[in-house]
Formats: C-alpha cells, structure tokens, sequence
C-alpha cells in the first residue's frame, strides 16, 4: 500500500466507510414458533419426529391429497396430522396462509392455530414447490429430494422463533408510476424484475408487499420512472459516497480508478478471495444487493471520475435480476457507445478468482478531463440526463447528436401517422409523463421528448392506431427538453354560429362512420357539424328541427 494508488485507495475506502446514510422505516416480523410441514406422509413426519426434539417449535403436518374434497384429521405420536388438497399457500415469516380445497377449512384452522388462521414456519416437501419464486420468503423452506437441503433448514427453524425486522427496502411514488391509466396496463418491468413476486398490480397502480420483498432491488432498477426507488441506501446517499470516494482517491494521487461493485454475501467473499491481487486501482464497493444499484449510479460512477465500472455477479443470483442487469447494460452501453466511448468501461462479469483480477485488468478505461461535481439526488432520470450530458461535455470527439436504443430503453420518440390522427388528443389525456400536449389555442399535438419514458399508453389508447413509440437518446439538452409539434390542423368552426370546436378530420371522420345509420339521417346528421350549443338549441328550439338550421355564410360546410 506504499504506491499512490494504495495510498489513495486506503483513503478513498476509508471515506466511502464513513459515508451516512439515511435510515430507512422497519419491517418487523414475529413468529411464535407454529410450524407446518407439508409432503407425502413418511418424509413429513420423519422430519417433524426431529422438530419435535425442539420444545420451542409447534408442529403440525399436512399430507398432501391431491383432489381431497374434506380435511381429515387425526393424532400420532403428539403430533396433529391432516390430510388435505392445498390449492395455494401464501406468506412469509410470521403469516403463512394456505387454502384448502374443503369446505370446513375455516373451522379446522381455526382450532388448530388457536384462531390465527396462521403458521409462522413452513417447510414444503411437495414438487413442485408450492410457493415457486426465485427468492422464497423468509421462514419457507423448499428442499424437494435433497436431504442435505431439508437437514438444513431443520437446524435453522428454531431460530425462526422471536420478533425480528429488516429494512423497508423500497419507496414507491404512485404520482410518477406509468404502470396504468384509466383500466389500460403499460408499464409491468418491476413485476416482471421482482425475484420474490412481492409486486403485484392494482389497477393504475403497483402494490409492495413489503413483507415478501427481500431487497434485490431489480425493480427500481427496472423502473423508467423512479417511481419505485431503492431506500436503504437512497440512491441520493449511494451517488454521495461514489463522488467522495472518487474525489478522495484523485485528491490523494491516485490514477484511473476502477470501481468495482459487489453484494455483501458472495460477492463480499469473492473480492476477500482475491484481494492481495486486486491491483491497488480497483475500489471494492459493497452493495446490499448487485440489483439494487442501475445505471444511474453506474453512469455517475463513470462521470464522477471512474475510469471504469465493473459489476460482479455471483452463482446463485436470482436469474430475473441478472436478467434486468443485462437489459440495463445494453442501453447503457448503447449511450456510451453514441458519445464515443469504449462500451466495455462498464461491463459485468461472473468471473472468480484469479480469472477476475485478469478480467479486470484487461478493460479499457476512460481518460478524464474532468470529473463531475454534481451533488447526489433521488431522481433517477435527472441522475442520468446529468451523467449523460457531463460524459457527452467531456468526450474528445461525440460522435452524433442521438442514438438508437434497444427495444424496451426509457428513452425515445413518438412517432406519429399524421394521415389517421384527427387530433381527438386521447393520447393526450393518457400520457402518464407530460410528454404528449395540446395546443393551448389549436388543435395541435405536441411532444416533448425528455419527458417520453416509453411506456406505450399513447399507442394503446389511440383510437386511430396512429402511434408508435421508438427508443432512444437525445444527447443535446435543448433539443430534448423542447417542445416540438407532431400534427395539427385549422379547427372545424360550427356550421350555425361559427365557433371552432372540433378539428375537420374528426367531424369528416365521425360523419362519415353516421351516415348510413338509420338514426342519423337529414338534419341529426348535420348536428354533427354543429357545436354543443347550437346541437342542443336545433334539437329542443324548433318542433321541425330540419327548417331550424341557419347556415353561418363563414362556417366550414352546408347541410345536405
């Protein structure tokens, strides 16, 4: 540690450790010790003949009978058995619920948890598996055929007994979500991120069961929005303590530093495993999770000074994190790629041992000019528009003012078929983001793209089918944040009095539908023409509404 680098990774390390962080809110859990073991008859009480050994632990068996319309229920050996049909078994530590395929389900449960309707422990020998997420949830066990697994977790049970509590891992801010709008589904990537299926939908809007969630953090990854975010640390916090870090390690002569994140479980254990070869630019930055941390960190990371940035994956990460760290990367490195750098500077590897300090070593890295200053903040597209635009600022040639992004990128256009819009602005009235408007005096629809996060409730809600959305980046501020006019047209004035209240292409196009219906023959299809008053006086004015209508000599058409 007597080179620069050494010396200047001590200190940045040591800053980075004594970097604050807000506390988050607290999840507690409770559990009294009610076990239920679920399988086929002789696995199910061999492994409660061993549970029983601990005094602690209330067990209860249930054999599993597929089709078994009534519960059966009997005594053996101090133990309550049922046989019964599980359609569904739901929970976590302290509040494991299960249905039964019987009638008096209700009656049983209640005698046998003293009316809690609740087990606080669960271990599930059925295949499959009962509850199938990738991460299960805490005080469920699903060891299958393994005995080595099920002999496991029978040590581990007892110590399932008392009150304990995690962090709340998440906030969610149900203004900014763009996951519905009026019935109409958009946006599912956290749903579809969460290794613990804690994420459900309600409608318009997401619900966090923050007893499943287990911190993996791929949903705020995922998210375009920010609307759900990652609390323990907030990303505010994380970006803080990188800029620290890296300003520290410039500041004390160090050159070319390589962040490098990592979880605090195996990826701890893998860097520990290799540390006296890690050359001494390499900053070890341990995360709760390596999904709880996206681009907007790993872009700061790069703009804050890191020569490159390098993600550590581990064996036996859940596959839908991994998967939304892959997806993340391929825009990320699609916007490195626009403004001219190597997109290997950010990479991800599952390299251990020596094979990682080699992998590492070979990268190319980024040559600063100089490093970003701005302050952390808990707005994830801001974070990275001011990654982006300092990266952009500070390269040697950009090489173009936009690029195309992969599909799925919460960035990009709308693309608008002027030939079948008729400015009805139902997009308009959809947009979740602001970034589709109407005109304040015309009928005009207009866009603007720093707002635009993908999510397609324009294209569904189009009646017309005339939008499509298309992914990618803008690098120039003021292009992207300017509001710019996709289609419009002179408005339809009323045919009686003369006011505009329509656009031509609607009325022509609503006309057109009506006129062969019975009920819009003569002067009711003329009304169609005619603005909310003028319709309501033609109707209810004149007992002969068709020598009603006067005809405006300035209006847009004539009656037939």
């Amino acid at each position: 540690m007597n080179t620069p680098d050494g010396q200047a990774r001590t200190a940045a390390l040591a800053i980075a450790a004594s970097a604050e962080t807000v506390p988050a809110a607290i999840v507690p859990y409770a559990s009294a010790g009610s076990l239920l073991i679920i399988g086929e008859e002789g696995p199910a009480l061999a492994a409660a003949a061993e549970c029983q050994q601990q005094e602690i632990i209330s067990t209860t068996v249930l054999v599993m009978e597929r089709g078994l319309t009534t519960i059966k229920q009997h005594r053996q050996g101090g133990l309550t058995v049922l046989s019964a049909d599980v359609t569904e078994l739901t929970g976590y530590l302290g509040m494991f619920r299960m249905r039964l395929a019987a009638a008096d389900t209700d009656a049983v449960l209640d005698e046998i948890t003293r009316g809690r309707q609740v087990f606080d422990i669960v271990i599930d020998l059925t295949t499959p598996a009962l509850i199938g997420s990738e991460l299960p949830p805490p005080g469920y066990f699903a060891p299958g055929a393994d005995a080595a697994v099920l002999q496991q977790a029978l040590e581990e049970v007892p110590a399932l007994v008392g009150e304990f509590e995690k962090p709340q891992f998440f906030n969610y801010n149900a203004s900014i979500c763009v996951h519905g709008r009026s019935g109409m589904t958009a946006c599912t990537r956290c749903i579809a991120a969460c290794p613990t299926d804690a994420i459900g939908s309600l409608g318009n809007s997401i619900e966090v069961d923050s007893g499943l969630c287990q911190g993996a953090g791929s949903c705020a990854t995922a998210c375009p929005t920010g609307a759900i975010s990652y609390s323990y640390p907030r990303l505010s916090d994380s970006l803080n303590r990188l800029r620290a870090m890296l300003t520290t390690y410039r500041d004390k002569g160090g050159a070319d530093p390589v962040v490098l994140f990592h979880d605090g479980e195996a990826g701890r254990d893998a860097v520990m495993d290799v540390a006296a070869q890690l050359p001494e630019y390499i900053l070890p930055v341990e995360l709760e999770e390596l999904g709880s941390i996206g681009m907007d960190s790993w872009l700061s990371a790069l703009a804050y000074g890191a020569a490159a940035v390098v993600l550590l994956g581990t064996p036996g990460a859940p596959a839908s994190v991994i998967r939304e760290i892959r997806a993340q990367l391929e825009v990320a490195h699609a916007l490195l790629g626009g403004i001219g750098h190597d997109a290997s500077v950010l990479s991800y590897t599952d390299l251990q041992d020596a094979h990682l300090v080699d992998s590492i070593s070979k990268i190319p890295k980024i040559r600063h000019k100089q490093p970003a200053a701005f302050a952390g903040l808990d707005e994830k597209r801001t974070v990275i528009r001011l990654a982006v635009e300092h990266l952009f600022e500070q390269a040697d040639s950009p090489t173009r003012p936009l690029v195309t992004l992969p599909t799925g990128a919460p960035f990009g256009e709308v693309l608008l078929d002027q030939a079948r819009c008729t400015l009805c602005m139902a997009c308009v009235s959809q947009c979740p983001a602001s970034a589709l408007s109407a005109g304040d005096e015309s009928p005009q629809l207009g866009f603007t793209e720093a707002n635009c996060v993908q999510c397609g409730l324009c294209c569904r809600t189009c009646p017309e089918d005339a939008i499509a959305i298309s992914p990618r980046y803008l690098y120039d501020f003021t292009t992207r944040n300017s509001r710019r006019v996709l289609y419009e047209e002179e408005p339809f004035a009323c045919i009686v009095c003369g006011k505009p209240f329509a656009t031509r292409s609607i009325i022509e196009n609503i006309s057109k539908k009506m006129q062969a219906h019975a009920m819009f023959q003569g002067a009711a299809l003329q009304r169609i023409k005619m603005c909310e008053d003028c319709r309501v006086n033609d109707i209810y004015g004149d007992a002969d509404s068709e020598a009603h209508i006067k005809i405006d000599p300035s209006a847009n058409g004539q009656p037939s």
